[in-house]
């Protein structure tokens, strides 16, 4: 473990059921081993379904949930993918705006694969340039953004990535940008 993000406090957003477990694990270790504290936010309280493409994995406990959490709190936000996951979390009003504040407080936010799926809701993508499962660059370009098919893509404070096997990238990515911001 190294320190680069000691005493960082990181959202991860996620619904109750349908988180691909590797987007959620892997950047949650990979951020942990820096230091920082992460943090699971989920829609409900209890637990979060974790899945592996379509089979059911792992449960997590929620530390808290969207309606109970401030973006002030935080120091960085992880939108973890999974389509059912990623499309529950941008029908909820308190996500939506969750995100929306992380952005209007300039923290740093890292998205993967159906994970900026929220973002386009969150009305955030205007001039922004990102990637995400293919599926999703209709709508992420509708909402002002411009896609590109990349491992991972850093536009300023946003990460972002394509899909698991893009994990080792973005992994880490969002430690250097999270850490970059922390010293700023």
């Amino acid at each position: 473990m190294n320190d680069e993000l000691a005493g960082v406090r990181i959202a991860f957003l996620v619904a109750n059921e349908g988180v691909e477990q590797r987007e959620l694990t892997e950047p949650w270790d990979a951020v942990r081993r820096a230091g920082a504290t992460p943090v699971l936010i989920a829609l409900e309280g209890g637990e979060v379904q974790c899945f592996e493409h379509l089979d059911r994995a792992d449960v997590a406990p929620v530390d808290i949930t969207v309606a109970q959490a401030a973006a002030g709190d935080f120091d960085a936000l992880v939108l973890p993918g999974g389509v059912a996951n990623a499309d529950e979390l941008r029908t909820d009003q308190d996500a939506v705006q969750f995100v929306r504040q992380c952005f209007e407080q300039s923290k740093p936010v890292a998205a993967i694969c159906h994970g900026p799926w929220i973002l386009a809701d969150a009305g955030v993508l205007a001039g922004r340039t990102l990637t995400s499962w293919p599926s999703l660059k209709t709508d992420l370009a509708n909402a002002g953004a411009t896609w590109v098919d990349e491992e991972v893509r850093v536009d300023g404070s946003l990460v972002s990535s394509r899909k698991p096997d893009d994990l080792p990238a973005f992994c880490r990515e969002i430690v250097q940008v999270f850490a970059r911001a922390r010293a700023a």
